[in-house]
Order: C-alpha cells, then structure tokens, then sequence
C-alpha cells in the first residue's frame, strides 16, 4: 500500500473490536487469565499487563511500524524517553557515541549527564561529516546518532554515507526522525537501525498529547529494545496512544498542506529586506537540497531564518504583537509558532557563525496569506522599534 492507504488502514482490526472502526481505548493493569495453564504460559500471551501493552498501544505501534518499513516499535511517554530509552538500550560503560552536533538540546543535555554518569563517552561531529565520519569511529564506537536536518540551523545530513562507515565498524545508528515523521523521510531504508520520534510532533498533530516511538529494522534488536525499554518501566499512556492512533490517521492530509504553506511562508521570507537568510532544506538554493531531494519525498512546516536585526527591543516589538504565531516549544501541531533561538550556545565540534537573530518557525495549517500579514505587520514594528 501507498503511505496515504497505510496511514488509514494500518493497525485497526475492527472485527476485533465488534466492527469499531478504530481501535478503542483499553485502560488496563491487571489482564485476567482464564486458565492456570493459559497463567503459566503467560509469556506467550500479547496483552498480558497494561505496562506490557494494551490493544490501543499494539495498533498504534503497528501502524507506525509499517509506515517506518520496520520490525516493531515500541511507544513510551514522549519523545525524550524514546531517545534516552534507546541510546540507554544499545550503550554500555565504556563505549564511545557520536552524536550530531546539530542535535536536539535535551539529546545533548541527556548525553552530558546521564549517559556521562554512567560511563559512556559522547563525541560531537560535523553534521555534514558524510562518509567521514569513519575516521572519528573508534573500536569502542556503539553507536551512531543522526539527525536530519538538525535542530535549529536544518543541515540535511548524508544518513546512507553515515550508515556504510558505521556499519563497516560493527556500530549500529540512531535516527530522530521527528521532522521526516516516517512521512517524508524513511531513515531505516537509508541505512539507520532505529528511528525514534517525537510523536507529540506530527504523528499527534494536535498539540494535546506526549509520545515517543521507537522502531527497529530487525527482529533481534526489536526484542532486545521491547525488553530493555520495558525493563526501564517505560510505556504510553492508554489515551494518549489512541490520541496519536488518531491524528496519524490524518498525517496523509495535514504533512501536505504544511509542506505548502511552509514554502509560500519560506519563500515570502527570503524576498524581505529583514531577513538575512531562510533555512529550510525544501529550498533550492539551500546548503541541503540536493541531499534532501534525493533522500526525502517533502519537508514539512518546520524551519529557520535569521534576522538582520538582533536588537532585543526591537525583537520583543515583532514578537508581542503576532496575532498568529504563539511562542512556545514544541511544534507539529496544526497552529503556527515562532521563538528566537541560539544555535551558537548548543555547538561543540562545530561554530555557528552566523551574525543576526535566529528564529525558529513552524507554519501552521491557518491560510498562508493570512501568516505572511501577521508576519509582515511583526517586521514592521520591529523595524520601527529599531530606529
């Protein structure tokens, strides 16, 4: 099945359910048994303790498997507890991890404290490494951590080159996958073991519900990350799996009209005086567009700018007055967002030298028209602020 049928029809089993058409929420701790050879036997049993799984996490978890072209997924608590659950699974004292130096701040944050207390080394590398990155794999290397593009300044990175060289190795790859939502990106068809996500992002789409996912590209790793991550106490919430079984239904709808909106919104940007430069691989004069066009099928509504401007007065003048862009964190969510952000402070290996304000944008699902407005009515009085 093409993506847009999987996304309706995956994981429902609706004769199941007395012909319900989604699966429906099962609250569950205590599964009944009804026999003491079917108790005994207990490990042959799917649905057996609610933190196990229930039959709304198993749906959700089967529809994002197929929609990854994976073995099996697990889903926990948000999109943090992916990443920490699975680097957590596939690292040990004394092993060395390479992680994107464009990488997610409470990724960094986790790898600097936890991972760190317990005995694991953590590398940064350039996130346009390629191939390269052979020579920064050490014999203690165990894993390889990408992410494409990357948070906050969007470098599209070259996931098959990276894959070869880790593999070559003995290393096994980590992607986040949240901006490609399984959607428009398919990491473990380039070469990635595991893809995580933050299915509070796109897969939610609604901006109510916490989730993360995990999906692995093989039998064996598959059990060895449901065990550990079960082990670690780790679970989705019975509501919250059918919240993201329900706005995946619509990803096939909404990732589109993102798309759309976010290169009107992009394009719009780069033609301002304002604006110093759009960073959003979907752009043909982007850094990153060759290697995004050959490995992705579309981008979503999430990108970067940078502002001339970086006075603070002036930026509070733009930011106060949006009409339809919130400030907060998050994003994937059907409504538009803006913050400033500041890639230099999250930079190790590599430097962000860019001069300017930048700003991270997620176009939303409102007319495009109407955004650019509040966006050009926000550039104004930040200019007038300036003066």
């Amino acid at each position: 099945m093409k993506d847009d049928t999987l996304l309706g029809h995956a994981g429902n089993a609706p004769f199941e359910n007395h012909g319900v058409v989604n699966p429906p929420v099962y609250h569950a701790s205590t599964i009944l048994f009804p026999t003491l050879e079917a108790f005994r036997n207990v490990g042959t049993a799917k649905v057996r303790y609610g933190r196990r799984g229930t039959p709304t996490s198993y749906a959700l978890e089967e529809a994002v498997t197929e929609l990854e072209g994976g073995h099996g997924t697990i889903s926990v608590s948000s999109g943090m507890a992916a990443t920490a659950s699975a680097l957590l699974a596939c690292l040990k004292a004394g092993d060395h991890l390479l992680v994107t130096d464009s990488v997610y701040a409470p990724t960094r944050h986790f790898c600097e404290t936890t991972l760190r207390r317990y005995g694991v080394k953590t590398e940064y590398y350039e996130p346009l490494v390629g191939g390269d990155i052979a020579r920064l794999i050490r014999p203690e290397t165990a894993v390889v951590f990408v992410e494409s593009p990357g948070t906050a300044t969007f470098e599209i990175q070259d996931v098959p080159a990276i894959a070869t060289a880790a593999h070559k190795a003995g290393a096994l790859v980590i992607a986040d996958n949240t901006w490609g939502a399984g959607y428009y990106f398919k990491p473990l068809s380039k070469g990635a073991d595991i893809v995580v996500h933050a299915g509070t992002k796109y897969v939610v789409g609604h901006s109510d519900t916490m989730m993360g996912l995990v999906t692995c590209g093989d039998a064996a790793l598959y059990k060895q990350m449901r065990d550990d991550i079960q082990s670690l106490g780790m679970c989705a919430g019975p509501d919250d799996a059918y919240l993201a079984l329900r706005g995946l239904r619509t990803m096939g709808v909404r990732l589109p009209r993102h798309y759309e909106n976010a290169m009107k919104v992009a394009r719009w940007l780069k033609e301002r005086p304002e604006v110093k430069q759009v960073m959003y691989p979907a752009l043909e004069d982007d850094p990153g567009h060759e290697l995004w066009k050959r490995d992705f099928t579309g981008a979503c509504g999430l990108f970067g700018f940078v502002l001339r401007n970086s006075d603070q007065k002036a930026l509070a003048a733009m930011m106060d007055g949006l009409k339809l862009h919130g400030m907060g964190f998050s994003w994937g969510g059907y409504e538009s967002l803006l913050i400033p952000t500041a890639p230099a402070k999250a930079r190790s290996a590599t430097k962000w030298e860019v001069d300017g304000q930048c700003m991270r944008i997620h176009v939303g699902l409102e007319d495009p028209d109407d955004l650019i407005a509040d966006l050009e009515a926000g550039l104004e009085r930040m200019e007038k602020a300036g003066k």
